[in-house]
């Protein structure tokens, strides 16, 4: 089979042939119709991510059909359309990940290839609403972020929501589930075009952060955030606790701005925020996100579809974070 092979992290990645997965017993061969990409991906290629093992297949999101099955139990998937869970091995703590967890992707071979082999307790129903390639863009982007809103920050109707840096998949799925769940939605970009972007997607304001009185003008428009959702940390994280409300949660599930600049602790303990910690989801979280996509007929934004031969092109524009929504590769 065909697929997008890293070879070590000084060099691009290249369309190869490689062995067909072999299955095992519980396992099922997904024809992958489409893929997405996840800063994961870009940080693994850059060498820049724990446990990276050379040769690998990356790609944590797909969408497909079921080619082949293990055994008689699992017949019921062969030939239906599906997305897969990327979370292996979540445990029995909903508050917590277990110490076995795994993505897939790495370690495990991923979905930039024509066929990928997992667990049959990954898959789901393909959203029958969607094509393959907004399929695709849902699993690990869809699911942190609801987690985020929902099980860590819980995020309800006529809350005030603050997304920041918005333009990821990330970022533009946190929009999406919080509008869609009937929050008053403000947003955070370097980009005066990605702000109008999720204006149209129904976030009712947004400031620039480049901008100097960036916070005044959030405080202006919203007054404070009852929930505020970052993946950035770094420089500017602490302004984050001038504008929460009393009571705030602030969620946050990366640092790709550096890490936590010193807080004032003295804001933290007298407004009552809390500032929690998140990453990926549990199956209760993929669940809850797919039933949210169902009920709200919610389609993901893509950015652009890439064969799969061009994926250095896509991981190459992900770099430059120019996109607003999932990257896409087809098989």
């Amino acid at each position: 089979m065909k697929a997008i092979v890293l070879e070590a992290a000084d060099k691009p990645l290249v369309l190869k042939e490689v062995e067909k997965p072999v299955l095992s017993a519980g396992e099922v061969l997904v024809q992958i119709k489409a893929a997405a990409l996840n800063r994961r991906d870009y940080w693994i290629t850059t060498g820049k991510y724990a446990g990276i093992k050379y040769p690998c297949i990356l790609g944590s999101d797909g969408a497909g059909m079921v080619a082949e099955v293990a055994g008689d139990e699992d017949k019921k998937w062969l030939n239906k359309e599906v997305i897969i869970n990327p979370c292996f091995n979540w445990g029995d703590h909903a508050e917590y990940q277990n110490r076995d967890f795994t993505i897939l992707g790495l370690p495990e071979n991923g979905t930039f290839a024509e066929y990928v082999k997992v667990k049959a307790e990954y898959l789901y129903p393909k959203p029958a609403h969607l094509s393959w390639e907004q399929a695709a863009a849902l699993p690990l982007a869809g699911m942190t972020t609801y987690r985020a809103l929902f099980t860590k920050a819980k995020a309800k109707k006529g809350d005030k929501v603050l997304i920041t840096g918005i333009g990821g998949g990330a970022g533009t799925f946190a929009l999406q589930w919080a509008v869609a769940a009937g929050c008053q939605v403000f947003v955070t970009s370097g980009s005066g075009e990605k702000i109008e972007r999720a204006r149209q997607l129904g976030a009712c304001a947004g400031a620039n952060y480049k901008a100097q009185d960036w916070v005044g003008q959030l405080q202006l428009m919203a007054g404070g955030f009852d929930v505020i959702i970052d993946s950035a940390l770094g420089h500017g994280f602490d302004k984050l606790l001038d504008i929460a409300n009393p009571g705030g949660r602030i969620v946050f599930f990366g640092g790709t701005a550096g890490n936590i600049p010193p807080l004032n602790g003295r804001k933290i303990f007298w407004k009552q925020l809390q500032i929690l910690g998140t990453t990926m989801g549990s199956p209760d979280d993929f669940k809850g996100m797919l039933d949210l996509v169902n009920k709200h007929q919610i389609v993901p934004v893509i950015d652009e579809v890439f064969p799969l031969a061009k994926a250095q092109k896509a991981v190459d524009k992900m770099e430059n974070s120019s996109q607003f929504g999932k990257l896409i590769l087809t098989a």
